[in-house]
């Protein structure tokens, strides 16, 4: 799961991903960055508080934390959808029963107002079609309350059975030389 990036002064960045989505969601992350700064574009991350306007009393960390928890969180399921497996998982739908039932929300419309914050800082990732398409923007909301809309906590060890990415292309290449500085990804 590692990919390179030469920067403009020739050197080359080795960064190696936890899973195969992991590493193609960076890849695909980094290459609308470069396309943005590419065409002329100023390319900043903007603040998913201020663009949807969440109340500051929602601690989306603290929620987030509640949601894994093994008790009383979202169970983690094993799904099949056209063919592919998809483990350690769980459905829209899921979601938004879920903030109903623990009184973070009063309604559904709100439930996807708040899980499109937890998807867009990260807290949340799409697995699988229809969810990537709704979080690239092809839909009304990022996120789906659907039963066939699939997501994953990034450190939940998810992984799909019989699929392999065709969003990106990435060369198969042998990796040499020494490892100058070793860390891991953040994505926030």
């Amino acid at each position: 799961f590692v990919f390179k990036l030469t920067v403009a002064k020739q050197q080359d960045h080795f960064f190696q991903a936890a899973y195969l989505e992991e590493r193609d969601a960076w890849v695909r992350d980094i290459k609308k960055a470069i396309h943005h700064i590419d065409g002329g574009q100023r390319f900043a991350r903007k603040s998913t508080r201020k663009s949807i306007r969440l109340p500051e009393t929602i601690n989306l960390s603290a929620l987030y934390l509640s949601m894994k928890d093994p008790e009383k969180g979202i169970k983690e399921l094993k799904l099949e959808k056209d063919k592919r497996v998809f483990n350690h998982c769980f459905t829209g739908t899921c979601v938004i029963d879920w903030l109903v039932s623990s009184n973070s929300i009063r309604n559904r419309r709100e439930g996807l107002l708040l899980a499109s914050s937890l998807l867009s800082e990260g807290y949340l990732q799409p697995a699988g079609d229809t969810s990537k398409a709704a979080a690239e923007g092809l839909s009304d909301t990022p996120f789906l309350d659907l039963s066939d809309a699939y997501y994953y906590f990034p450190d939940s060890g998810f992984f799909c059975e019989g699929y392999s990415s065709d969003d990106d292309v990435v060369l198969k290449e042998e990796f040499r030389g020494t490892i100058v500085k070793q860390g891991c990804l953040l994505k926030q």
